[in-house]
């Protein structure tokens, strides 16, 4: 024991000394945003790395040498820094690869943002609807997944006409400058959409992220009369003050019980582990001189996510969660999400205008949705207009995801209320039923 005592006493120098220029150097960077791609912050750090070992090897100047003991800790933090100063994927942007099922177009919409645009006709031989049906993605700010488009293709099978597009940033769209990701932005850019669709009245269906866009764009007067019927299926918070409500998810979540995803994760070089790290804890800037977006949105993979795609799924379900996408459609602008989050909970509350609302919705609800229950119930309490609940049960956030049934199923609820039938399930939760709803913690 106390050989181990004096070998750790001999370290303890070392190893203080290499923890407080990293520790120097996250701060430099963070003083710096970066700049200089965080050369700025190294330099400094490279003399000071350089005066560290001087003054350590000065109680051993009379060997003529410093020794390597000394320069070991040094060298190490100097040479570790270097690498978040060193980019290994491209720095301009790379967009996912063409799909072999679908065709890609690029629309330049009123607002300004550049969006890939993704349609699925009607099916040969199928019933037409008589209104197009839009896909709003959640993210914010990502690809639709090879899960959604299969989703997709399955309802275009049923007779509508869908679109889908990718938020101005993600997937195959056009960048945006940083302080142009708003939730405000992406709810102006449907209404640009709708329009620059010209098929008068659609159908919206918005998922998740792209369910408070739907949500958002219904208590817009001018945005909702072009809207026919709205499908809200699993929303976040749709303003500020239900950002800051606490509450409870639904039933227990495969988060924490399936594997870890496989594949590289982006955050495991110390790069971009360092500035996704800082810019989520908001110490740097999302905007940075570090890692521009371009090359921040090539660096994220899908992996990054981490327990976020278990988390969308059934404890039961943990260990068959189907790979939602591909490496080469994947897409994450990790950066501009956070931004519209950010502005998503300073916005005001909504509530004055969604109780406006005239246009029939349908809420959606996942029985072990990892969402906060008040988020969805702060939705039905509002809007007046929500026609019917649907309470998914053994399906995850992520309604749709290709096992057993669960497309079908999902299709099903849509296809009734698009059509004005009676729901597949009953209608629950109701208004008066959310308080037994919350308190058995559904």
């Amino acid at each position: 024991m106390r050989r181990v005592l004096v070998r750790a006493a001999r370290l303890s120098p070392g190893v203080a000394t290499f923890a407080g220029l990293v520790v120097v150097f996250l701060a430099l960077i963070v003083a710096t945003d970066g700049a200089g791609g965080g050369l700025v912050a190294w330099l400094p750090l490279f003399l000071m790395a350089t005066a560290a070992t001087l003054w350590l090897g000065r109680r051993r100047r009379h060997t003529g040498r410093i020794q390597l003991k000394w320069l070991l800790p040094v060298a190490a933090a100097a040479a570790l820094t270097i690498t978040v100063c060193i980019p290994t994927v491209p720095t301009h942007r790379r967009y996912p690869t063409d799909l072999p099922f679908v065709a890609v177009e690029h629309w330049r919409l009123a607002t300004g943002s550049r969006v890939a645009v993704y349609h699925y006709p009607p099916a040969p031989g199928s019933p037409r609807r008589l209104n197009p049906l839009v896909y709003l993605h959640g993210g914010p700010i990502r690809g639709i997944s090879l899960l959604d488009h299969a989703f997709l293709r399955l309802l275009a099978r049923q007779g509508y006409d869908v679109y889908a597009y990718e938020q101005a940033g993600g997937g195959r769209s056009d960048l945006l400058p940083m302080a142009q990701y708003t939730i405000d932005r992406l709810v102006t850019d449907l209404g640009a959409f709708i329009d620059r669709l010209g098929h008068g009245q659609v159908d919206v269906l918005g998922f998740s992220s792209g369910a408070i866009v739907l949500t958002r764009g219904l208590a817009n007067p001018g945005l909702a009369a072009r809207v026919h019927r709205a499908i809200i299926a699993e929303p976040g918070p749709m303003d500020g003050p239900t950002a800051r409500v606490d509450g409870h998810p639904g039933r227990p979540s495969a988060r924490g019980i399936a594997p870890g995803p496989a594949g590289p994760r982006s955050t495991y070089t110390p790069r971009y582990g360092v500035a996704f790290g800082l810019m989520r804890l908001g110490l740097l800037g999302l905007d940075n001189s570090l890692i521009g977006q371009s090359e921040a949105a090539n660096a994220f993979t899908a992996a990054d996510l981490g327990s976020d795609t278990a988390s969308a799924y059934c404890a039961p379900d943990a260990h068959r969660i189907p790979a939602e996408d591909s490496p080469q459609n994947f897409s994450f602008n990790a950066a501009a999400s956070l931004r519209v989050q950010q502005t998503l909970r300073d916005s005001p509350s909504l509530a004055p205008q969604l109780r406006l609302s005239r246009t029939p919705a349908l809420l959606m609800i996942a029985e072990c949705s990892a969402q906060i229950r008040q988020w969805e119930t702060t939705v039905l309490a509002t809007d007046p207009a929500i026609e019917r609940t649907q309470y998914m049960p053994n399906v995850g956030h992520h309604m749709w995801n290709g096992l057993d049934d669960n497309n079908q199923r999902a299709a099903t609820v849509i296809t009734a209320f698009l059509e004005d039938q009676p729901g597949p399930l009953p209608n629950y939760p109701t208004r008066t039923d959310i308080p037994a709803f919350l308190q058995d913690r559904r």
